[in-house]
């Protein structure tokens, strides 16, 4: 997201000092406060936080929090890799575990508080668009300025592939799963979820885990091409669809 920081300081300061009626004063001052949050850089606020001390300090109330979701999991399951795969079109998060048998078992699903754009995939920077397709988890924040923060590999191979076939550049970057409840081209949880993510994704390993961003379900019919867009988009979401159908070649149950 392009912002003109000028503009909205300026606005910022203007709201603050305003003597008028203070019920528009209350007004202008929170709606300039996202603003305010999405000039700072999406990765960091320059805390000296670490891992493992984000680890000690939320994962034993992160694990409570998911102990009972385990507890309708396989008697002695235990997950080797993981699938978090977000819904635009239900703004849901769902998560599923992979088992040592290569069994998929769905854990839990988590309401996405904000994502910006719409059904279609991102392009460029700036478009203010979320990923779609299949990528992988990179990097860990602890140091977030939206609380914790869990980066995608956008833009992966496919990505830059495609791009430079049609000759785009600036494809941008920087896309996380974070806390908050505002974000601009990222998936905002939430503070409580994102600390459940992040350490479920410290326990299994980031390496391990493989992230599914799609317009729609895929479980509901095939996930139609919108038509102003190239036709290489549809290898996109076959490639959605083929991952989400591993979760239920093997798998009973869809919800637990």
């Amino acid at each position: 997201m392009t912002l003109n920081v000028a503009v909205v300081v300026s606005l910022w300061n203007t709201a603050r000092r305003f003597q008028g009626d203070l019920s528009l004063r209350s007004k202008l001052l929170p709606a300039l406060a996202p603003l305010l949050l999405l000039l700072l850089p999406c990765s960091s606020i320059g805390k000296a936080r670490t891992v493992d001390s984000v680890i000690t300090a939320y994962g034993p109330d992160a694990r409570a929090r998911l102990a009972p979701y385990f507890t309708r999991l396989p008697k002695n399951f235990r997950a080797i890799g993981a699938k978090l795969v977000a819904l635009k079109e239900q703004r849901s998060l769902e998560i599923w575990l992979q088992g040592t048998n290569n069994d998929w078992h769905h854990l839990r699903d988590y309401p996405i508080k904000r994502a910006s754009g719409t059904l279609r995939p991102k392009m460029r920077q700036g478009d203010l668009l979320v990923p779609e397709g299949v990528y992988r988890l990179d990097a860990a924040n602890p140091n977030s300025k939206f609380h914790l923060s869990l980066r995608i590999d956008y833009p992966n191979s496919v990505d830059r592939f495609y791009a430079e076939q049609e000759q785009r550049g600036d494809l941008g970057g920087d896309i996380f799963i974070h806390g908050r409840e505002v974000s601009t081209g990222c998936l905002a949880m939430g503070d409580q979820s994102i600390e459940e993510l992040f350490v479920l994704a410290h326990d299994i390993g980031l390496e391990n885990i493989e992230v599914v961003i799609t317009p729609k379900d895929p479980r509901l019919g095939i996930i139609e091409r919108p038509r102003d867009l190239p036709t290489w988009v549809e290898v996109k979401y076959e490639n959605i669809e083929r991952s989400v159908a591993e979760l239920q070649a093997n798998n009973q149950h869809r919800w637990y």
